[in-house]
């Protein structure tokens, strides 16, 4: 876009700025073609508009958004409450481009009710509110089974498709099936159960759905009593077996109060792309709903309009009516008929802790499922992870990490593992025999590995790695440094893995003075620092043990011209041991290794006797 159309464009939408009335509404971008690209509310809309054009946005997303608004359309309402549910009714007509996107909904099943003269109660994951009823969606799947198995046992209700009117009951048009003569159904189509009776087992499976559940049992008992007061035992006693289920599933929700009823629960977990909300209900002390779902975020919307958000979607389509919500920090624009609660202590407390427990582990189920989905996403998840906690100019794309081996300064060895993405990469592995360092000096040797790595690197012009890592503490650290930047003036970032004193590693030191960066035990990052410690020693060690190996199987062979690893082979594979070798005479070694190398041979052995 040319500079005067620029010019032209941003007087046309200041002019709607500057006209925009000081009170609650909804505002709308329009992009070029007309499309609504983003919908927004606000206690003062010109203010809040306003603010769009009148800095330098720090998020790209937010800078694009604005690049792209074209027009703008308002509407005004009377509080902010009002705002909010039409900003969320306007999302889901219009599917806006740049708002937070709802992405649960069609892969979750639903319970429905259906319409029909005589209902139905079965799952379905088709979502069409002429046909009936709908509870749900569940995110538990056995716990939506546990519902339909125990409505069955409660209640014989018809599982056919036919199409059923009072019509087609009076006309005799349908006869009883095997649902029927197995006693799952009591053929209300062929009136040997009246429709009342049939209505009233619907209207029971309803509140059980709902999660009345108390009120179901106190029913029953009132009815089991008048029909033992009767004597009627064997209607009683049917009864007493539908109490008992009833009373046997509402023991496997999750029983929180006796005090607490009607109650929804709310808590939320941010990720950079994407809010996870988990919403609870709670009816007679139990939980009877437990569902979290996700938002796609398109901007940097803030926590409190994204559980706002949240809360109304989820009241309206789970038809809530419950007067008090819990959350875990305050929250505005919603109903004033609703009592908002942050809860520090109690029953409600718990449940806001158990709210927080599901939605943390449904991001965690989310993000091992996209993890296996796309594993490079992992990679670039812990990078980005590790890049923050130590506040890295670029991605740690690769690292590389020291350790030394010897043994009271006999053998001295160190090795160099790289991690590329992540992953390690064993043919960029380097073993280092320590030359110049006499005796057990760690620190020394550290820094003739270091300075022999990253000298030649500079050399050669080979890529310098984004992260060193040391397996010590600040000693190693400090060391490096020494090396890396007072000598060789490079600017690498420079961090120590330090262990307990059972060997394990317990933390991640960076910055000079080292500081301990928080990391928790059990994450993925920590997991990954920890496999790298574990490997540069594996290596390190092994380099150790195998020079170690070689110097304690060499023989008097070994130092005698002209007779390699195969010819001494040859030559203890015939005689076994280097005491018969000497017994043989010239001819018989001459046999083997040829006469050259036996009369050297010969020779260098009775040196060796005369040594002795």
């Amino acid at each position: 876009m040319e500079k005067d159309e620029k010019e032209k464009l941003r007087t046309y939408l200041m002019g709607i700025v500057n006209n925009l009335p000081e009170c609650p509404g909804c505002y709308q971008y329009l992009d070029d073609t007309g499309t609504i690209i983003y919908v927004g509310k606000a206690k003062n809309l010109r203010r809040r508009v306003y603010s769009y054009f009148s800095k330098e946005h720090d998020s790209r997303k937010t800078a694009i958004l604005v690049s792209k608004i074209r027009d703008i359309k308002y509407v005004v309402v009377k509080t902010e409450e009002d705002a909010l549910l039409l900003e969320n009714n306007l999302i889901k007509q219009w599917s806006p481009r740049y708002n937070i996107l709802l992405k649960d909904g069609k892969t979750y099943p639903s319970i429905v009710v259906t319409n029909e003269y005589l209902p139905r109660i079965f799952q379905t994951r088709k979502i069409d509110k002429r046909l009936g009823t709908f509870f749900g969606p569940y995110s538990h799947v056995p716990t939506m089974y546990l519902l339909l198995d125990l409505i069955k046992k409660l209640y014989p209700l018809r599982r056919c498709r036919e199409t059923i009117t009072a019509d087609s009951i009076e006309k005799h048009k349908h006869k009883e099936c095997l649902e029927y003569h197995i006693k799952n159904c009591k053929a209300p189509c062929t009136l040997r159960q009246s429709r009342e009776e049939y209505m009233e087992n619907i209207a029971e499976a309803k509140e059980i759905l709902k999660g009345n559940t108390a009120q179901i049992e106190r029913q029953l008992v009132q009815k089991m009593q008048e029909h033992a007061a009767k004597l009627e035992f064997e209607e009683a006693e049917a009864l007493k077996k539908k109490y008992i289920l009833l009373n046997y599933y509402r023991s496997k929700s999750e029983v929180v109060s006796n005090t607490l009823h009607n109650i929804d629960v709310f808590n939320i977990e941010n990720d950079e792309k994407v809010a996870y909300i988990n919403y609870l209900h709670v009816t007679n002390g139990c939980i009877t709903q437990a569902f979290t779902f996700e938002y796609a975020k398109r901007l940097d919307e803030p926590q409190e309009e994204l559980l706002a958000a949240g809360i109304i979607e989820m009241r309206q389509r789970y038809g809530s009516e419950s007067k008090e919500v819990i959350v875990p920090f305050p929250v505005e624009h919603l109903s004033d008929g609703l009592t908002l609660t942050v809860p520090q202590k109690g029953d409600k407390k718990k449940l806001l802790e158990l709210s927080k427990l599901n939605v943390l582990q449904y991001k965690k189920d989310r993000i091992k499922q996209s993890d296996k989905l796309n594993p490079e996403q992992k990679q670039v998840r812990l990078m980005k992870e590790l890049q923050d906690a130590l506040q890295l100019p670029t991605l740690p794309m690769q690292i590389e990490c020291f350790d030394n081996s010897n043994i009271s300064g006999s053998d001295a060895v160190a090795g160099c593992v790289v991690f590329r993405k992540c992953k390690p990469s064993k043919q960029d592995y380097r073993k280092y025999n320590i030359k110049t360092v006499v005796g057990p000096d760690d620190y020394a040797s550290m820094q003739e590995v270091v300075r022999r790595r990253y000298g030649r690197m500079i050399d050669e012009g080979t890529p310098l790695p984004d992260l060193i890592i040391t397996d010590g503490g600040k000693g190693q650290m400090e060391v490096v440094r020494e090396v890396v930047e007072d000598e060789l003036h490079l600017s690498i970032p420079i961090a120590g893995l330090a262990k307990d004193d059972r060997h394990r590693t317990n933390e991640l030191l960076y910055g000079f003075p080292p500081q301990v960066i928080a990391l928790k035990v059990e994450s993925p990052l920590f997991r990954l620092l920890t496999q790298i410690q574990d490997e540069v020693h594996r290596f390190a060690i092994t380099f150790h043990r195998d020079k170690r190996s070689k110097h304690q199987v060499a023989s008097t062979l070994d130092a005698v011209p002209g007779i390699g690893p195969k010819t001494k082979a040859l030559l203890l594979r015939k005689w076994h041991s280097v005491k018969r070798i000497r017994e043989a005479d010239e001819t018989e070694l001459a046999a083997v290794i040829g006469a050259s190398k036996a009369k050297i041979l010969k020779e260098k052995l009775a040196e060796e006797v005369e040594k002795s």
